[in-house]
């Protein structure tokens, strides 16, 4: 089990940060253990008799997958696995490193939230942009649903896990109409790699309800709509070539150099590569 504290980052805090809202908490999903986080752990271990000292290792992981009111089994035959991975990197002709690699790099760790449902991200200023596409004029809508309709990016309103499809559900009540509920779930990222909804007619889909059911298949299915993104984006030619940084460009746009993923992805690789 992974020992966390505060200042702890990464998905094992963001899935903490989601049992723990499952016992009734209310804390940001950010994957970040700060103040906040670390306040309810220590009420958390308080309620369950243990020691209470914000410190999240075996004790206080067993009271909390022990008495989740979720059933966490449902989620564990989603994971993916090794024949997924081998699947695509043939489907690709390129290495299994390379796959394994940008999976670990370029995924968001989980592609479900610990109720089963599939992990997403809903992104306000996405869905401005997908009601004027479909002739609906966002202005009148945006009054009183500031925190999911907007025209500039922003994090703020982010919340994370479960309170993200809270976010999505409030957006598809902004009106009774068909083209709002569409853009909506196009406004959201989904699954391991957090693929947009708008680009699921790029994908090969006809309507975004197929991209989303095929989202919650498993993380085997979103490895394998990933890998429909990278061709259809002409990324895949870098990664048979292992040319790290074209493809951390193409995938990630312009920041990718001040986050070093080019870097990640080729250590990863060397990694990997030695494994095997």
């Amino acid at each position: 089990m992974i020992k966390l504290q505060l200042r702890s980052k990464g998905d094992a805090v963001a899935m903490l940060q989601e049992l723990l809202n499952e016992f009734g908490y209310e804390i940001i999903v950010n994957g970040s253990f700060d103040a906040a986080t670390d306040l309810v752990v220590r009420d958390f271990q308080k309620s369950m008799g243990l020691v209470s000292d914000g410190i999240v290792y075996t004790k206080t992981w067993t009271r909390l997958i022990n008495n989740a009111p979720v059933n966490l089994s449902q989620i564990e035959n989603l994971f993916l696995k090794e024949e997924d991975i081998v699947g695509v990197a043939k489907e690709l002709k390129i290495e299994v490193a390379v796959v394994k690699a940008v999976n670990e790099v370029e995924s968001s760790g989980r592609g479900y939230l610990v109720d089963g449902r599939v992990k997403i991200l809903f992104e306000g200023h996405e869905f401005w942009k997908q009601l004027e596409l479909r002739k609906i004029d966002p202005v009148p809508l945006a009054k009183n649903n500031a925190n999911v309709l907007y025209k500039t990016w922003t994090k703020k309103h982010y919340v994370g896990g479960k309170g993200e499809y809270a976010r999505l559900d409030q957006a598809i009540g902004i009106r009774d109409d068909s083209r709002v509920t569409e853009a909506a779930y196009a406004s959201a990222s989904w699954g391991l790699f957090q693929i947009m909804g708008y680009h699921y007619k790029s994908l090969g889909y006809s309507e975004i309800v197929q991209f989303v059911a095929e989202m919650k298949e498993s993380e085997g299915h979103q490895l394998r709509i990933f890998a429909k993104y990278i061709q259809v984006n002409n990324l895949t030619k870098h990664l048979k070539a292992k040319q790290w940084e074209a493809f951390a460009k193409g995938y990630n746009g312009p920041g990718y150099r001040a986050n070093k993923y080019h870097e990640k992805l080729e250590k990863a690789y060397k990694k990997y590569n030695l494994a095997g």
